[in-house]
């Protein structure tokens, strides 16, 4: 069983404040963990997450795909089926230009997808916390930080730190496991 303690906040701001004394106080960032409408600069660093993998990923797959979109040019007009037109030679670089990048948007744009999507366990059509009816402002305008623990004990404790740290609703979300 899990139970996953969540309090809103008003602002981004806050919402870094109360983390960051979460963290004072010994919360294991792992434990921890934001909902934001959007983006909030900062909030990644006070929860101690590291930087995503995608950017590498998607990197050496564009450059693989450019490669590929080169050499797959390379082989069907210098090796394959070699034309002469014009007297221009068959290795023609800038003429593959086009096609190589495209190539090496197209992988990259694929693997940040499927990356993206590994990484975030898609399909995941349910989470605990939407249960939650006031959960919904996350994507509209609420801020909310949660803390999960295993012990229903614990519970109480939390929901007081989050009511310290000026919370505007807290609650207690179950996970049957």
């Amino acid at each position: 069983m899990r139970y996953w303690v969540v309090g809103e906040f008003g602002s981004g701001a806050e919402a870094k404040k109360a983390l960051g004394r979460l963290r004072e106080l010994g919360h294991a960032k792992e434990k921890l963990d934001a909902f934001t409408p959007y983006p909030v600069e900062g909030l990644d660093e006070v929860l101690g997450l590291k930087p995503s993998p995608i950017r590498g990923f998607a990197f050496m797959a564009g450059l693989s795909g450019a490669a590929l979109g080169y050499a797959v040019q390379w082989w069907t007009n210098a090796v394959d089926w070699p034309l002469n037109v014009g007297n221009r030679p068959l290795n023609a670089g800038p003429a593959f230009v086009p096609i190589t990048f495209e190539t090496m948007v197209l992988f990259a744009a694929l693997t940040i997808f499927f990356g993206l999507m590994w990484l975030f366990r898609f399909p995941r059509p349910h989470h605990p916390l939407f249960e939650l009816e006031t959960f919904r402002t996350a994507s509209t305008g609420g801020f909310w930080v949660s803390i999960t623990t295993e012990r229903r004990e614990e519970t109480e404790a939390l929901l007081g730190a989050l009511r310290e740290l000026k919370a505007r609703n807290t609650s207690v979300v179950e996970e049957a496991s």
